[in-house]
């Protein structure tokens, strides 16, 4: 029942990538922890591997649409592979099975990484229910400004905490394209779609010869999360995003308060 629960649970991830570019992402270590029952810091692999595969589909049609800046998916894209990838490769190997203990409380190295994550999920569905301010104005493409400092210090930023939690990001980079990059909102959520699969399929490469993985589990939770994106996509024409992205910004609030309260007092 758990893993049938948890094969709907990943169609959410591809349906919320679909609708506002971000967010289902921050589900899919979760979702593999508690449903499928996968080692917390396995799931972060498994889930680059998953989000990765989700936004590359997803970014094609927005492509096709010129929904995507290609200029700045480079130069925001390339320091957050690079970040996400030696992240993978060097950081997440090198923490120790105990991190920290505290009273009776031991931090496995499992633990510190859901806790970690449910701090990010927080933070994510902070940004998700929060007013947005004023929209920024479209910018014609030959009048945009560029805050390369910023962009590339965000986009260093936001690749190693895809490479310690294993989520897109997504709810970081898109503001960070809208004010750093000028991009329009519909633009920014496609080139986001573009960096996350970039930087999320590299950062598993640097996985591969650590873990062994469950390549049924794997494609099949991907598989879905697949078709999740296009209904998504054609799910944006008949709902209010807005609207769509609080309500499921609360849901990723109590998922996080969830984590933390279990991880340090019912484990």
């Amino acid at each position: 029942m758990l893993e049938i629960i948890g094969y709907f649970a990943s169609a959410l991830v591809g349906i919320s990538l679909g609708l506002i570019g971000g967010g289902g992402s921050i589900l899919t270590v979760p979702v593999l922890v508690y449903l499928f029952h996968v080692d917390a810091v396995l799931a972060t692999s498994y889930s680059l591997f998953i989000v990765g595969t989700t936004s590359l589909v997803g970014a094609f049609p927005k492509f096709r649409q010129g929904l995507i800046d290609v200029r700045t998916a480079l130069v925001f894209g390339i320091p957050s592979i690079a970040a996400v990838y030696l992240t993978r490769l060097l950081l997440v190997p090198a923490i120790p099975a105990t991190v920290f203990t505290v009273g009776n409380l031991e931090v496995t190295k499992s633990i510190f990484m859901l806790l970690l994550f449910a701090v990010l999920m927080v933070a994510a569905a902070y940004s998700m229910i929060r007013k947005n301010g004023k929209a920024v104005s479209d910018v014609p493409k030959e009048a945009r400004t560029y805050n390369y400092p910023l962009i590339l210090l965000e986009g260093i930023i936001v690749g190693t905490l895809t490479g310690l939690v294993g989520a897109g990001g997504g709810f970081l980079i898109i503001p960070a394209l809208v004010l750093l990059s000028n991009l329009p909102m519909k633009e920014a959520v496609g080139t986001s779609l573009l960096i996350i699969a970039a930087k999320s399929l590299i950062g598993f490469m640097g996985d591969i010869g650590h873990y062994e993985l469950d390549w049924v589990l794997l494609l099949s939770v991907t598989l879905i999360a697949v078709i999740g994106i296009f209904i998504g996509n054609r799910m944006t024409r008949r709902f209010d995003g807005e609207k769509l992205k609080k309500g499921f910004g609360w849901f990723v609030l109590l998922t996080g308060v969830y984590i933390i309260v279990k991880e340090i007092w019912f484990k």
